[in-house]
């Protein structure tokens, strides 16, 4: 590798880790402004509020990765351009592409980085961090976890139904189990009311009847309380709607084939984000590329100009990924189409403005 090899890599890489270093203490300011009172309120003990802002670090990272890789390409590369150093690389006898190969190599590393990190860190941030949110800065009530309509397969014969569900208390109303063999339905299971009991780790029904389908006659079993068993825990039958960003890479892909077998009525959320975590790292390869070739050429303005494009475009670009994220989660738009048009849209861009940039 070439003298001007390195220096643009350790370049393209240094402002890279500024940048995650500068903005990250300003995200996690704001976010203490913003949540102190409700920290204090709630009592929340010193060592969780640390453990918070280590997972929020991670966790704000990855969320705005785009704008982090973006501005810090942009930067240097437009100090590179304002400098003539571009100019004197290029008149030198070394060709764009030529140019453009330290940047690869480092969206290779940044690429690597991001899987590692989407894959086996974050997940476990994302857990702490919204574990945290959910106890302390909304007072426990737990708005990301699916409380109404509860519907479930919990196994190849059973389902269970209920009308409500509170996390809190772990109850909840107007309970249902069939019990089928094959497709004959062989018992039902009602109640008012299903609370899991923690002290004694049971089931308590109010209002209970079962009834066991005859050949003749069906039979009827009624009581007003019954303490029983169930394979089955409420609280894991309502995850809540950020349960896939809390599995890593093997957890995850383990977690969507159960909730398919189950017939998970919210499978796209966790397809989406599967999908999201594997396109990071081609996004990496995608941007530097846009944000060189908007970058590489002087121009009237400086800095500011390349600077504002490279924002606009960063923030067009989550705006794209939210969307049809939203749309595959809401809809029956498949998720990896979702997650690909973003990418799709940029990869056409990219080329676009890379041939603009070579004239």
């Amino acid at each position: 590798m070439k003298i001007i090899d390195w220096y643009i890599l350790k370049r393209y890489l240094a402002t890279f880790f500024v940048m995650i270093m500068l903005f990250v203490p300003i995200g996690i300011m704001i976010d203490v402004s913003e949540k102190v009172d409700k920290m204090i309120d709630n009592e929340a003990p010193t060592a969780d509020i640390l453990s918070y802002y280590i997972d929020f670090t991670f966790y704000f990272a990855s969320l705005l990765f785009p704008i982090f890789l973006f501005l810090s390409i942009i930067w240097f590369t437009s100090k590179l351009a304002n400098n003539t150093e571009v100019i004197a690389i290029l008149s030198s006898g070394i060709s764009f592409w030529r140019f453009l190969r330290p940047y690869f190599i480092g969206a290779s590393i940044i690429a690597v980085f991001s899987f590692v990190m989407g894959m086996f860190i974050v997940p476990k941030a994302s857990e702490g961090y919204n574990d945290f949110r959910i106890k302390y800065l909304k007072g426990g009530r737990d708005k990301d976890r699916e409380t109404s309509r509860v519907f479930n397969q919990v196994n190849d014969n059973e389902y269970i139904y209920v009308s409500s569900f509170t996390p809190s208390t772990k109850i909840g109303y107007n309970f249902t189990l069939e019990h089928f063999d094959g497709n004959e339905l062989e018992y039902k299971i009602t109640a008012s009311n299903i609370r899991w009991i923690d002290k004694d780790s049971i089931y308590r029904l109010s209002g209970y009847m079962k009834r066991t389908i005859g050949v003749n006659d069906d039979i009827l079993e009624k009581q007003n309380r019954l303490d029983t068993l169930f394979e089955f825990d409420l609280d894991d039958l309502t995850p809540v709607s950020y349960v896939a960003e809390t599995k890593n890479l093997f957890e995850l892909n383990s977690f969507i084939e159960e909730q398919r077998k189950k017939g998970a009525p919210n499978i796209n959320t966790y397809l989406v984000v599967k999908y999201k975590r594997w396109s990071l790292p081609i996004s990496a390869f995608i941007l530097t590329i846009i944000a060189v070739s908007v970058s590489s050429m002087k121009r009237r303005g400086g800095m500011g100009v390349n600077l504002a494009v490279g924002i606009s475009l960063a923030f067009i670009y989550i705006f794209f990924d939210k969307v049809f994220g939203t749309m595959a989660e809401q809809s029956n738009f498949p998720p990896l189409l979702a997650v690909a048009i973003p990418n799709i849209l940029f990869g056409i861009l990219a080329i676009y403005l890379l041939k603009n940039a070579k004239r």
